[in-house]
């Protein structure tokens, strides 16, 4: 069993290679700003994977903070929409009785600064829009899953942000085109292992160049993440590694007026309570 409790995933000065680490949260209460702002972070080295790493007593300066999970280790990217209250009333729509579902490929992931989210050539047209979402990363493989047993299935949580062509989403009744271009699901800065926060009680912000744009609290998710992982493993095999964002909250580009549209050189950022920035 994985004994880390804040895992991120970085290059390391001191040898320019690749390594897992443990963040020490008293020191580095938000490691993705600190990186950001340039301070020197270290982590404890976590011999092992994701889901089994151990961590040991050697210690790493952070060069470079990478996406949290290697892209080997993610099978599929799934996803709710519309899955917080005070999100469908800002759209007008009616509360959803089953989770509104649709996937991103793998290859749609990309990780915090200094990474960079890429609008790709066919949708540079004005209506690229940020969703900040709080993300599971599932622990094991399952099917079936029972919502009482779901959290055992839980690795952790992260921050998200599902990057959307909004013209191409409301051309199509299908959206995983519109949200599933090459860096369009960043994730990070670290993976808060389920069982050190509530994930139904945590304040989420999206910040755009600076300006908070969104700005509500997981309490006002629809379904919960029990609720979620039973339901996406409902005769389907819900893979280890397995990428789930929970929805976002009002606040949404295309939703605001005047709009906003992410552009060349803009600033997004996704805050969640207890994970970071």
């Amino acid at each position: 069993m994985a004994t880390w409790k804040n895992l991120i995933r970085f290059i390391a000065e001191e040898d320019g290679q690749e390594h897992l680490g443990d963040i020490d949260r008293s020191q580095y209460p938000d490691v993705g700003l600190a990186i950001h702002d340039g301070e020197s972070v270290t982590a404890r080295v976590v011999n092992g994977s994701v889901f089994d790493g151990i961590v040991t007593d050697k210690v790493l300066t952070v060069s470079r903070l990478l996406c949290p999970l290697p892209m080997s280790a993610v099978p599929i990217i799934r996803c709710l929409g519309l899955n917080y209250r005070d999100h469908a009333k800002e759209t007008k729509m009616p509360i959803p009785d089953v989770p509104i579902l649709f996937i991103k490929p793998r290859t749609a992931l990309t990780g915090p600064h200094p990474s960079k989210i890429v609008v790709p050539k066919a949708v540079q047209d004005g209506t690229s829009d940020y969703e900040a979402e709080l993300t599971i990363v599932i622990s094991k493989t399952g099917k079936d899953i029972p919502e009482d047993k779901a959290l055992e299935y839980v690795l952790g949580y992260t921050a998200g942000n599902d990057v959307s062509s909004r013209r191409s989403q409301f051309e199509n009744s299908q959206w995983s085109y519109s949200k599933g271009f090459d860096a369009s699901a960043p994730i990070g800065p670290v993976i808060v292992r389920e069982g050190t926060v509530d994930p139904h009680n945590l304040g989420i912000k999206a910040i755009y160049n600076g300006q908070t744009v969104q700005d509500s609290n997981t309490k006002e998710m629809i379904f919960s993440v029990q609720h979620t992982v039973s339901f996406l493993s409902r005769g389907t095999t819900l893979e280890a590694g397995t990428v789930i964002m929970t929805g976002t909250p009002p606040g949404i580009g295309a939703m605001r007026e005047p709009k906003i549209i992410l552009g060349d050189g803009d600033d997004i950022r996704v805050w969640i309570d207890g994970i970071g920035e």
